[in-house]
């Protein structure tokens, strides 16, 4: 299977904060790729980087054999990449329509309203909230709202920042099954971040391990779900 991303030597930061260093990463096309490790380890970073969003000192990021190092952001949304933050990925004071409007912005307007039926028919749960201002939903209807304005810009690789975050177990189990609905039956490839490491591994191909800025573990997320030492791993303890 041929790699959608490939990431080599990547050193980047925030004007002089130094954060991450050296890391490497690949993606295949059709995959599910999770960044793991403990809180401040750079792994919002690496999504920034990817998005044009930080200081990169060294190293090059290559998006489906284009080098997209240091692009600007909105160019790289052009090429089909996706990407959804933790915090402000929607407008809290406008309508789920209005938002989803909003995410096609950069489309032909013939086309907006079909994918607006599109993205409804991806997540049903939309079509009763149109009208409502979005500040009204749920931290788990706001998720599912922020999924379907990636999907708007029919985008082949979605970063997804801690979409679980803040929300009950039950509703991150349904935000699991929808972005293993978009990898498996709409050939989405995913990268993903999370601090709810089982659920991440569970659903995901591959799995990084980034601790204070480096690569701890690259391989399987069934290995690294299954290793004898993950803890140590986690914390930068052991090297795999």
């Amino acid at each position: 299977m041929d790699n959608i991303l490939e990431i080599n030597e990547l050193n980047a930061g925030y004007g002089r904060s130094h954060i991450l260093f050296d890391v490497y990463l690949s993606v295949e096309k059709g995959s599910i790729c999770s960044i793991l490790g403990p809180n401040g380890s750079g792994k919002s970073t690496v999504l920034k980087s990817i998005f044009g969003l930080t200081s990169i000192y060294s190293g090059s990021i290559v998006f489906k054999g284009m080098d997209i190092t240091g692009m600007k952001p909105h160019k790289i949304a052009q090429l089909g990449i996706a990407y959804l933050p933790q915090v402000d990925s929607v407008y809290l004071n406008l309508s789920v329509r209005e938002n989803l409007i909003m995410a096609g912005y950069t489309l032909p307007k013939g086309e907006v309203e079909e994918r607006v039926k599109y993205v409804c028919e991806v997540f049903p749960i939309l079509k009763k909230y149109m009208e409502r201002r979005v500040i009204t939903l749920s931290g788990g209807e706001r998720q599912i709202l922020a999924m379907a304005m990636a999907l708007m810009r029919q985008p082949s690789l979605i970063m997804l920042d801690e979409p679980t975050a803040h929300l009950a177990p039950k509703i991150a189990v349904q935000i699991f099954d929808k972005i293993r609905e978009l990898n498996r039956e709409y050939g989405i490839t995913i990268i993903l971040v999370e601090q709810n490491v089982k659920g991440a591994l569970e659903i995901s191909d591959k799995a990084y391990l980034l601790v204070s800025g480096r690569i701890n573990y690259c391989g399987s997320s069934k290995e690294l779900i299954n290793h004898k030492d993950f803890g140590r791993l986690f914390l930068g303890l052991q090297q795999a």
